[in-house]
């Protein structure tokens, strides 16, 4: 039998299969044997020592390719040239390194991961060895041996349990199920049984919660289905975010075009006659003036930026790029518990038979936290609840009620108790309470409590205000329907009763002709703030889907109360709103594709099935966020466009495959995560449009003047000194602009759609048209008007490349929106106007400081000179803002013609 069916055989034909006695346990000669076979119980760790290969991976795109091959073309000139000069090539393989250190820092999360998961497991267990119980390291556990487990201990292996005395354990983190798991070693259940129902077998890195039980060991380390999801961490690789794609894309579009130029170059200069090492200078000018170098250090800045933000608010960043996948985020895959709902069960309705009234509920409630295990402890200012998930709730009722129970259980003290069982589904205890005085009984009492379709059968009688009435079928039968309507809703319905005991009796009696007080509804409520920020995504085009481990029942009634689930489920229209895991299995892609139209609520799924929901709807072209806080989400964190692991209750699995946590553990957070980055997706845009329309001028002004057969106007160190340090101060400070307040009333960015379209490229075309003219008139004016001596080759290049440099600062401050500067504020933008004073400063110094001017080949202006280069770098810019003030009064007058026409 397949080893996943362990569950579908009894304890004894598993402990037979696996060849050992379950009363003796393994010898020890057989455990090492096995340890050798199977290895150690442990995870498998990745090889350490890979961060060459992931600096070397740094070095794949093809903008990076481009700017090295101009640095080594650079460097190799300057040795044909003689000069020995590599001041260029040092600064642009200066600038590809350090971007490269910074990716290498954002890399190996899969390792956290992996690591995480080895401080899951318990540090020892208790197994029987040669007949005797003896406690080892767990890495020595193997398959066949027999764990004796007992309430608290970690589970440490996968196991098919042989014996169970009120075994529960607390599985959420591994299967997504909110409540304890009730265990029950007698149980055989069919193959195909998923994994969150598998009531006799446990799971390693679970817990018990309580009661004590003997186990055989089916599976250790990787084999485990807690091994699985490690191994699901380390094959799965994470997606390119859209930023990467969307840069990638661009860098070979500038790369195409600069070798398209300079092989233009290379033609013009063989039919023009000019010598080879020339057109080879020419070329490097060009190919620098092709790529933004300062393109890379942009991004970086602005989402570090980003990230320092976004941490403020509660979202903390693990991979830069994540910041900008958040704008593009089309789906949110939510887990249900810990995410969206509390994971704190929480009493949330009571029901009497009779009309309701605050003395009858809370008798209830006192009587009902008699009945419970629970424990209240107080640490400083705050009370904190500690037990069964379900009792607890019930205590906290009462305290929040102001009940004093704690002290009820030493005035009205327990003589006896009938613990829970899951056969049973009832617990009862006998407490004695005072003939006189305030109590919210008299005499010997049995208090029960259980499922209600249990309790409500044994009644005889029902308490309806201060009266006992005789339970008729009638009244048996709305009960039983308040509990249906109740379950209905998704919460787990506790029945109360009670029975008068005559004074002397010492034996536990049945619970039989009990008298019903009342039920109590439990449920893992919803964040507060979770209903908001799913309309919130609605709004801005996102769609919500839950995937959870929990019960469908469970997930729809919170989906619709928090509004992920609307409209109603018909096959006859072939619309699935929700979906089991079972019935996910059933289906092949093409249907779950057309599944994923409508189906918002994913219950009942196994880490696979998170994977396959989240690759499938990647597939489609959607951008998916997914969030978590369990080791089962952990694979589809990691498999997602962005994850997004919650840091108060996630486990550190989850937080390790995640690319962002959010530290206050609210759903809501990720909303306002998903503006930011819509805010920083449209200042990079801004930015790469002011930096690729800038580099759009330079071409222009050097490849025309190699057109008219003029020297070139700009020397490559100009043109770096542009690019890197004139340029990246101003697309830093667009990159800080303020978010648009209506960027969640738009829909989300396709994948594949281009930073600029048709329009925008032509309009980047026009404004490098612009920049490059005047800057060619500026080396005009300065080579044959404005110098001394006829032909100033280096006042030429000194005011093309002063002009060069003011035309693209006063560009970078027309970048900010569409709308004229005088309408948002000239100077709305602190770091904007520091950007525009820095840079402008050190030109003045570039041109000014001798040994500067000695460096970047330039001179020292006059007056007049000055005067033709300020006027020269505001015509562009004067230009953009006259064309923008014609696009404001052409579109008034549209919504004036409009309005006329409606009245």
């Amino acid at each position: 039998m397949e080893a996943n069916s362990w569950h579908a055989m009894s304890g004894g034909q598993a402990a037979q299969t696996l060849e050992v006695r379950s009363e003796g346990g393994l010898t020890n000669e057989e455990a090492r044997r096995r340890l050798h076979a199977y290895g150690p119980n442990a995870l498998s760790k990745r090889e350490g020592g890979r961060w060459v290969l992931r600096f070397l991976a740094q070095f794949k795109d093809f903008m990076v390719i481009a700017l090295l091959a101009a640095a080594a073309i650079s460097a190799a000139t300057a040795v044909m040239h003689g000069s020995r000069d590599f001041l260029d090539s040092f600064i642009i393989a200066g600038i590809v390194i350090v971007n490269a250190i910074v990716g290498v820092m954002q890399e190996g999360k899969a390792e956290r991961a992996l690591d995480a998961l080895q401080k899951l497991s318990a540090p020892t267990a208790i197994v029987l060895r040669g007949g005797a119980p003896k406690k080892i390291p767990v890495e020595q556990v193997v398959p066949g041996d027999i764990l004796i487990l007992s309430a608290g201990d970690m589970v440490c292996a996968d196991a098919r349990l042989l014996e169970s005395n009120q075994l529960s354990t607390q599985e959420s983190a591994l299967t997504g199920e909110s409540m304890p798991c009730q265990k029950d070693a007698a149980a055989r259940l069919p193959a195909e049984t998923p994994l969150a129902d598998r009531r006799n077998m446990i799971l390693s890195s679970t817990m018990a919660l309580t009661g004590n039980a003997r186990a055989v060991v089916t599976a250790t380390g990787m084999q485990t289905e807690v091994g699985k999801i490690a191994g699901m961490l380390s094959a799965e690789k994470s997606p390119q975010t859209p930023l990467q794609i969307r840069l990638e894309k661009v860098g070979r579009q500038l790369s195409l075009a600069c070798v398209v130029i300079c092989a233009l170059i290379f033609l013009l200069g063989f039919l023009q006659h000019v010598p080879l090492l020339e057109s080879f200078m020419l070329a490097i000018s060009l190919a620098v003036a092709a790529i933004p170098e300062g393109l890379p250090a942009m991004v970086t800045v602005v989402l570090s930026i980003g990230v320092q933000r976004m941490a403020k608010a509660n979202a903390i960043v693990r991979r830069l790029p994540a910041v900008e996948t958040l704008g593009c985020a089309s789906v949110i895959c939510s887990d249900k518990t810990g995410t969206l709902t509390q994971n704190k069960m929480t009493a949330t309705d009571v029901r009497l038979p009779g009309q309701p009234s605050r003395e009858a509920e809370l008798r209830l409630l006192r009587l009902a936290a008699l009945c419970c295990n629970a424990e209240l402890r107080h640490t400083g200012r705050h009370a904190a609840m500690t037990g069964e998930p379900t009792e607890t709730a019930i205590i906290a009722a009462a305290h929040k009620k102001r009940i004093p129970f704690m002290k009820d259980r030493e005035s009205f003290p327990r003589l006896k108790e009938n613990p829970f069982d899951s056969k049973r589904k009832r617990m009862s205890v006998i407490c004695r309470f005072p003939e006189t005085g305030e109590a919210p009984a008299r005499g010997l009492v049995m208090i029960a409590k259980g499922a209600p379709d249990v309790l409500i059968a044994r009644c005889r009688s029902v308490r309806i205000g201060q009266q006992e009435q005789p339970m008729s079928e009638a009244l048996k039968g709305k009960l039983f329907a308040q509990n249906e309507e109740m379950a209905g809703q998704a919460l787990r319905v506790i029945a109360v009763a009670t029975k008068s005991l005559a004074p002397n009796q010492t034996q536990l009696p049945d619970e039989e002709n009990l008298t019903f007080l009342g039920l109590i509804g439990i449920q893992d409520p919803p964040r507060k703030e979770a209903k908001a920020a799913v309309r919130l995504c609605k709004q801005a085009g996102i769609v919500p889907i839950m995937i959870t481990g929990d019960h469908i029942t469970t997930a729809n009634a919170i989906a619709r109360e928090i509004g992920i689930l609307e409209g109603t489920q018909s096959s006859f229209q072939n619309t699935r709103l929700s979906m089991t895991g079972a019935e996910l299995d059933r289906c092949d892609d093409s249907h779950l594709a057309d599944a994923l139209k409508t189906c918002r609520v994913f219950a009942r799924v196994t880490p696979e099935h998170k994977m396959r929901i989240v690759k499938a709807l990647r597939a489609q072209g959607h951008v998916v966020a997914m969030t978590g806080d369990g080791v089962n989400d952990a694979p589809a964190l990691k498999a997602a466009d962005i994850g997004c692991a919650m840091g108060k209750g996630g486990t550190e699995v989850a937080k390790g495959a995640a690319d962002m946590i959010l530290t206050d553990d609210n759903f809501a957070t990720i909303v306002h995560a998903v503006e930011a980055g819509r805010g920083i997706y449209d200042n990079i845009k801004k930015a790469v449009h002011f930096l690729i329309s800038s580099n759009m001028g330079e071409i222009v002004a050097v490849f025309f003047a190699s057109l008219m057969n003029m020297p070139a106007p700009l020397l490559p160190i100009q043109l770096l000194w542009v690019n890197v340090v004139t340029d990246s101060a101003p697309a830093i400070a667009l990159g800080m602009e303020a978010t648009d307040p209506d960027v969640m009333r738009q829909p989300p960015k396709p994948v594949n759609q281009n930073f600029f379209n048709k329009a925008l490229a032509f309009h980047m075309a026009l404004e490098g048209l612009f920049m490059g003219a005047v800057t060619l008139l500026a080396f005009v004016l300065g080579r044959r008007v404005l110098g001394f001596g006829g032909d100033d080759l280096v006042l030429g290049r000194t005011m093309a490349f002063t002009v060069l440099s003011f035309v693209e600062v006063l560009h970078a401050n027309n970048m900010r929106s569409e709308r004229s500067l005088l309408a948002i504020g000239p100077f709305s933008n602190s770091r904007m106007n520091f950007a525009n004073l820095l840079c402008i400063g050190l030109q003045v110094i570039v041109v000014t400081y001798p040994p500067l001017c000695n460096l970047f080949g330039t001179v020292p202006l006059n007056g007049l000179q000055w005067l033709v280069v300020s006027f020269l770098g505001l015509l562009p810019t004067a230009i953009m803002e006259l064309e923008k003030l014609s696009m404001a009064l052409h579109r008034r007058r549209a919504r004036a013609k409009l309005r006329r026409k409606s009245v």
